[in-house]
């Protein structure tokens, strides 16, 4: 398994390893469970696996052998509870990690992410992206091996988060949204070739941005226990939208579904680059909230960064709040109408939309409850996310799920 020697008597390791062929099936679900942070000691990995404490010890200590979690040598019981004390469980601070790596429409950035969603190390954000997505990919990857070099960690894989809807099979960006890349780049195959000419280690991913910031969430999060969730957000511009249904991220058929971006929210509204007219996608993201509350766009910086800093600076402003409070208006009935199709258990919201709502929770909270069915009969919650920097979260998830798929079989080779 780990390759090393057995130290004990032949008897003592051959029950030991006879416990661990019985648990081999559970490396996987135990790994998830410490990663997500389900099962912070050993007494709880036993509960949640339904196995024998000899069996999930020595399931845990072959993942602490393979070098991605730690457990601790002395049990300790926490403050008040009753019992026998438990060994602690946590992921390794030190063990492998993902290549995880962002492109918006204002620049793209890679990092270093271990197991838990902790992020490493990152590399210097780059603020402009050429028309060549091949360039841009091949800077993000290198920018990720110098990062792999300088820390001398292990690589698992590597996730690429893109503001686009990606089909599957094929890994193509459909619709890469305010980016002079073409419609239908395979940006996954591309991201696959930069990755192995690196001289990487690991499968490549790629996916759509808001889908991953959900992953993310959702195990690390705020959407952290809940069922079926929705997640909603606007970044640098438009608007994008992810479910998890039942702890797994649903992306239809091909890979499409959930772009609530299109949803028409203001009839007689702006025109919008689907061909509509009215989109949550130029109705509530940071162009519409500058545009509405009178104010230029500048080169200086994002304009996520200008809109929020807007909001956070000025709300007092009577033109920044009504701009604000009709984007939360717009919001929130694009929300009502997503709680009556899908009837979610939490709703999490990312980006501006996060700002909008810790700007003004009531009013956001009160749209959708007064145009949803299922708002009326008891309300969603409604969160911010929580998660920095959580689509390049998501980007190392996509990366590390053969890991935890298969342990042994995606690490021992």
């Amino acid at each position: 398994m780990s390759g090393k020697a057995d130290p004990r008597p032949a008897g003592e390791g051959t029950t030991s390893r006879t416990r661990l062929d019985r648990g081999r099936g559970a490396l996987g679900p135990a790994l998830e469970l410490v990663h997500t942070g389900r099962a912070p000691t050993r007494a709880v990995l036993t509960a949640e696996l339904g196995v024998t404490r000899a069996t999930a010890g020595a399931v845990a200590a072959e993942l602490e052998a393979l070098g991605l979690i730690r457990v601790d040598a002395r049990p300790g019981a926490a403050a008040g509870s009753q019992g026998r004390p438990s060994h602690r469980l946590s992921v390794a601070e030190d063990g492998p990690v993902a290549l995880a790596a962002q492109v918006h429409s204002d620049g793209f950035r890679a990092a270093l992410v271990g197991l838990g969603g902790r992020i490493v190390a990152t590399a210097p954000g780059c603020e402009v992206v050429d028309a060549d997505p091949a360039k841009v990919l091949g800077s993000v990857v290198a920018a990720g091996a110098e990062l792999l070099e300088e820390t001398g960690r292990r690589c698992v894989g590597a996730g690429l988060a893109v503001p686009s809807a990606v089909a599957e099979p094929e890994g193509l960006a459909l619709n890469p949204l305010h980016l002079a890349w073409p419609a239908g780049a395979p940006v996954r195959e591309i991201f696959a070739e930069q990755v192995r000419a690196a001289g990487l280690d690991g499968p490549a991913f790629a996916a759509n941005d808001v889908n991953l910031a959900a992953l993310a969430e959702h195990r690390h999060g705020a959407g952290r226990g809940s069922r079926d969730l929705l997640c909603v957000a606007t970044g640098h511009r438009g608007v994008g939208g992810a479910l998890v249904l039942d702890g797994r991220l649903h992306s239809g058929s091909s890979g499409l579904a959930l772009e609530v971006g299109h949803l028409a929210v203001n009839p007689e509204g702006r025109p919008c680059h689907c061909g509509s007219r009215g989109c949550l996608d130029v109705e509530a993201d940071p162009l519409a909230l500058l545009t509405a509350a009178g104010r230029a766009p500048g080169p200086e910086m994002s304009l996520l960064k200008q809109a929020d800093d807007l909001i956070h600076g000025q709300y007092d402003d009577p033109a920044v709040r009504t701009a604000a409070e009709s984007l939360i208006d717009r919001l929130g009935l694009g929300l009502a109408g997503l709680v009556n199709i899908l009837n979610p258990d939490r709703i999490i919201l990312g980006g501006l939309h996060r700002t909008l709502l810790e700007a003004d929770p009531d009013r956001l909270r009160a749209v959708v409850a007064d145009r949803s069915l299922w708002g009326r009969s008891g309300g969603v919650p409604i969160l911010p996310c929580t998660l920095d920097h959580n689509s390049l979260v998501g980007a190392a998830e996509l990366a590390w799920q053969p890991v935890l798929d298969d342990p042994l079989g995606a690490l021992v080779r």
